[in-house]
């Protein structure tokens, strides 16, 4: 970039507007994270059914009175929030390996984001969207292609890497970088939800990450069922049930420590 778009960069990414808007994607991405771990514990015990994933929270946000007002709230900040990591990567400065490193990290969460925040702009103009479905379907199209198999093997491998980045940043509490931690106990207590919160997540994805490897080793799209299929199917193995509540459980405490970002993180 030349200095002038730098510039312009930079002033974006320092716009009170925007960032406005982007503690809100992390408070809209906490809220999707609560109800996607509230589903899994549902799901657990037989209370109910639905998809354990983004498209079963979206639903349960369209269903509720005034979910419309608010899926319109998610929309605008998942799509801000990605813009925000978009132009905060071109203004990254310090080591030129880490900085790069730091770059394609952003433009990768800013992708995930944009992908939600189209999900979310669906079901805001009345429609709805299956994420596993989505997910199986473009296994399938891999599966159908030359090389294909690597591909979709090489996603997998991909997805375990970041599964296991969210654990390492969990247990080792890199997350606490991200925001100004509070003092005393309220602190203590945000440092034990990101903790759990991204440990959870790491799990969820691990699973997630498998069930693709599986879906390219037994060339069987129907296996790679996204985030839905990999939280189900803890609940078939032994002591699943329990597996599948501490899961639901930890998901909860990371949607929670992303409220808590919402408010303090450093933009």
């Amino acid at each position: 970039m030349n200095a002038s778009a730098t510039h312009l960069a930079r002033e974006a990414s320092n716009s009170s507007a925007l960032q406005l808007l982007a503690r809100l994607g992390f408070a809209v991405n906490g809220l999707l994270h609560i109800l996607i771990g509230s589903i899994a514990i549902t799901v657990a015990v037989g209370a109910g059914g639905g998809s354990a994933d983004q498209s079963g929270a979206l639903g349960q946000v369209a269903s509720s009175p005034g979910g419309v007002f608010l899926l319109w709230t998610v929309v605008v900040g998942l799509f801000a929030l990605g813009l925000w990591l978009v132009i905060s990567a071109f203004v990254m400065h310090g080591d030129p390996k880490r900085t790069w490193s730091r770059r394609v990290a952003n433009f990768a969460k800013a992708i995930v984001y944009f992908a939600l925040g189209a999900t979310a702009l669906t079901f805001a103009q009345g429609g709805s969207a299956s994420s596993a479905g989505s997910t199986q379907s473009a296994s399938s199209s891999l599966l159908a292609t030359p090389g294909g198999v690597v591909v979709l093997f090489l996603a997998g491998v991909a997805v375990l890497g970041v599964a296991g980045y969210f654990i390492y940043k969990g247990a080792a509490q890199k997350f606490r970088s991200d925001l100004a931690v509070p003092g005393g106990t309220v602190g203590r207590a945000v440092i034990v939800l990101g903790v759990v919160g991204y440990i959870a997540k790491g799990i969820a994805l691990g699973v997630v990450a498998i069930l693709i490897g599986a879906a390219a080793l037994t060339h069987d799209a129907s296996k790679s069922t996204g985030l839905d299929g990999a939280l189900k199917s803890l609940a078939a193995l032994p002591y699943g049930t329990i597996a599948l509540i501490l899961i639901g459980l930890g998901l909860i405490s990371y949607g929670a420590y992303c409220f808590v970002r919402a408010r303090r993180a450093r933009l």
